[in-house]
């Protein structure tokens, strides 16, 4: 892994030294921009329109526009003094529970690990989060950003989650168009919790596959190897007439996919609520047959 920043972290008059390496990757396909008569790609100069000449990076400042034309000017070290750069550390101010925490406020995830010279306290704060079961509420700066952060402990490894500010997240009321009072159809909402316990299962992120990004370099390789692409048929749209039909369309579809057997076996494995209505819900097709041979075999014994 690339190292991408190293500090330390705070927290009181402890100080942990770490480095910083980005916990995911961006795996989407890249494609430049290409001039299609003679397909030569396309390049992006910086250019000043005053000046009518080409700007090189040395020349380049930033600056905010207060009025329409008219900017103030910053440079780089001027920036870096007042977002708190410079300092390299990660303050946690608080520790919290991560379930207060809407996943809503959560943005990219780090991994920190030890410096040379810091592994002794960084097994002290590894451990006191593992036992007490909070994270670390911290602020940082990174590339001339401030943030919120959150620093927790994934699979033995200190991790650091930045996080919105509160006035970054959008209040709900000015989502348009949300029922005030919403009325439900009781059975509608109880084929809805029948559906959802159907497809209920642990959660195992590497069944879920990026189909787009996998269609796309396919299309690559073919168009390497001079092969015409074939795009694949639009799945037929399913035409039903209202939600109860819906719900029990898919029902049905869920009940007969031999997809769902091991699901269904991995969620009678987990602890579940001894509810009735559950049970009867998740029943595999070959319970009811199960049930009856025993009823024959309990007449049987009864009748000797």
């Amino acid at each position: 892994m690339h190292t991408m920043w190293k500090g330390a972290v705070s927290f009181g008059l402890v100080h942990v030294p770490v480095k910083m390496f980005s916990a995911t990757e961006d795996k989407d396909i890249s494609m430049r921009m290409i001039h299609k008569p003679c397909g030569t790609p396309v390049s992006y100069i910086r250019r000043c329109a005053t000046c009518e000449s080409d700007v090189a990076w040395e020349d380049i400042v930033k600056g905010y526009e207060y009025d329409k034309g008219h900017f103030v000017l910053f440079n780089k070290e001027e920036l870096e003094a007042l977002n708190g750069e410079a300092n390299k550390e990660i303050k946690i101010l608080d520790f919290v529970d991560i379930t207060e925490i809407d996943p809503v406020y959560f943005q990219k995830t780090y991994y920190l690990a030890p410096s040379d010279t810091g592994s002794n306290a960084y097994s002290l704060l590894l451990q006191a989060l593992s036992e007490s079961g909070k994270i670390g509420i911290a602020q940082v700066s990174i590339r001339s950003k401030s943030s919120l952060a959150a620093v927790r402990v994934v699979e033995g490894c200190l991790a650091m989650e930045t996080i919105f500010y509160p006035d970054e997240i959008r209040p709900i009321a000015q989502v348009p168009n949300l029922p005030e009072q919403a009325t439900v159809d009781e059975k509608e909402l109880t084929m809805a919790k029948m559906l959802i316990d159907q497809l209920t299962v642990p959660f195992e992120p590497e069944k879920y596959q990026d189909e787009t990004r996998q269609r796309i370099m396919e299309a690559i390789e073919s168009k390497i190897a001079g092969e015409e692409v074939q795009a694949a048929p639009n799945q037929p749209a399913t035409n039903v007439a209202d939600l109860m039909s819906a719900l029990q369309a898919s029902l049905a579809a869920v009940q007969t996919d031999p997809g769902k057997d091991s699901s269904s076996n991995k969620r009678k494995s987990a602890p579940a609520k001894k509810n009735a209505t559950k049970k009867a819900v998740g029943a595999e097709a070959d319970k009811p047959a199960a049930k009856k041979r025993t009823t024959k075999s309990k007449t049987k014994k009864d009748s000797s």
